[in-house]
């Protein structure tokens, strides 16, 4: 039996392309054929979730301490509204990362409403079924996993090399999201017999795709997805 396509993840839409984060970068990614599109999250001093992968505005002012019409006047940045809006271009799914700060709590709402919050806009579309949150905070994830278990989570990891089964079990996820170079077939091979996906990140050169496909992850995060989505045609 074949092995199933690797989807492909639209970093912070196209990054390569077009603005990270962008209205204009997600339609890219979607326009390219993307399966997801990546993005980030912070929440204005309103409580309105906006897709932004820096906590602050340069140079220091933090969107916590803005509300979302203060926000726009500084800077152009979409809500999450805006990007979820684009669920009817196609069957596009989207990947949420939630920007959580343990060492930094006036950067972002504590852990359960930064979650709540995120499902909320997700319930607001329904787009429960086509979403999947994840963060390197994995007190996130598992206010996440209480409050809406039916939304997939995934664990973002950069440390030391680990069994990814380990980081799944830790975040309470069957996803992984790895760094590229912590990538290994028999990484890979033990989180599939444990019924755990990977998904690493952030891979944008052939030669990175090569030992990724050869890995056999599930997908890949990527700053420029039509190149992706045509060298994985090629394979």
């Amino acid at each position: 039996m074949p092995a199933p396509p690797i989807l492909v993840h639209g970093h912070r839409g196209a990054r390569a392309i077009l603005p990270e984060n962008s209205l204009a970068a997600f339609e890219y990614a979607i326009s390219a054929g993307a399966d997801f599109l990546e993005m980030d999250v912070a929440v204005t001093g309103d409580d309105v979730v906006v897709v932004s992968h820096d906590p602050k505005l340069k140079p220091t002012v933090a969107i916590r301490r803005l509300n979302l019409a203060e926000l726009a006047r500084r800077a152009s940045i979409p809500t999450l509204d805006q990007v979820l809006d684009l669920a009817d271009r196609g069957p596009i799914q989207f990947n949420i990362e939630i920007k959580s700060f343990p060492k930094h709590p006036e950067l972002a709402p504590p852990p359960e409403r930064f979650a709540e919050l995120v499902w909320l806009a997700l319930r607001r579309h329904k787009l429960e079924d086509r979403a999947m949150v994840q963060s390197f905070d994995f007190r996130v994830l598992h206010a996440m996993r209480k409050l809406a278990p039916e939304i997939r989570l995934a664990a973002l990891y950069a440390g030391r090399p680990k069994s990814f089964l380990a980081i799944a079990r830790e975040a309470g996820t069957n996803i992984v999201a790895p760094h590229r170079a912590l990538v290994t077939r028999a990484r890979v091979r033990a989180a599939h017999a444990a019924g755990v996906a990977v998904v690493p990140w952030t891979a944008n050169r052939p030669a990175v795709w090569k030992r990724l496909v050869a890995a056999q992850v599930d997908a890949i995060i990527t700053d420029d997805p039509a190149a992706l989505i045509a060298y994985l045609k090629r394979c």
